[in-house]
């Protein structure tokens, strides 16, 4: 009997289960109209795939700027985290998906959730040098100076993790004009400007000085 009752059960839910499905590989491939389609539909747009990605987070991770518009405009959750801690607004912001961020703060993105290291989308931006979407995040309210698990800012990031090329050398001059503090050092009490002179990198070295940092 039990086993009949589990079955039938199944057999009601497939049908939504299925769309669910369709909805997360069909904004994962930026198929538009079929995301309007099932949308439209009633498909449930926080449902989660094996890894806990939602059609919104599947969207964000390819870039499909449409099939997010879609799904946000539909009322899908910019802040809905999968397995490993990311969501729309921390994948957008780290990986430089600045059309989906902007989408993602103007649905009301939380500045100040963090991904699985702790950080907010700001410092892994600083990280993979993603000028424009630091120039973005820097016109919030995220907190420049949050320090994530290894004991890094933004800043030091730009410079422990950067290359010391063009990107990072301007976004560390964004950091220093919106306020970041220089002083603030890592785990091992290594500032920004001695790990910048350990690398070399001059400009940055000298954008960190003139803000008095030591």
């Amino acid at each position: 009997m039990r086993l009949i009752l589990a079955l039938a059960l199944w057999l009601i839910q497939a049908p939504a289960m299925a769309a669910e499905s369709a909805l997360i590989d069909a904004a994962g491939r930026n198929d538009v109209e079929t995301v309007r389609k099932l949308v439209a539909a009633g498909s449930d747009l926080e449902a989660r795939d094996a890894t806990g990605r939602t059609a919104l987070l599947a969207a964000t991770h390819v870039n499909a700027i449409e099939a997010a518009r879609v799904l946000i405009d539909a009322g899908a959750d910019v802040n809905a985290m999968d397995d490993i801690q990311d969501s729309p607004y921390l994948y957008a912001g780290a990986e430089g998906r600045l059309e989906i961020l902007e989408m993602t703060l103007a649905a009301g993105a939380d500045l100040t959730s963090v991904n699985r290291y702790g950080g907010t989308a700001l410092i892994p931006a600083a990280h993979h040098g993603h000028v424009e979407v630091v120039r973005r995040l820097l016109k919030t309210e995220t907190d420049i100076d949050h320090v994530n698990h290894l004991g890094w800012t933004a800043l030091l990031e730009a410079v422990i993790l950067g290359n010391g090329g063009r990107a990072h050398t301007e976004i560390v001059r964004l950091l220093v004009a919106a306020g970041a503090d220089v002083d603030i050092a890592d785990a091992d009490d290594v500032s920004p400007l001695a790990h910048a002179e350990r690398r070399r990198f001059e400009e940055i070295a000298r954008i960190l000085r003139s803000a008095g940092g030591g």
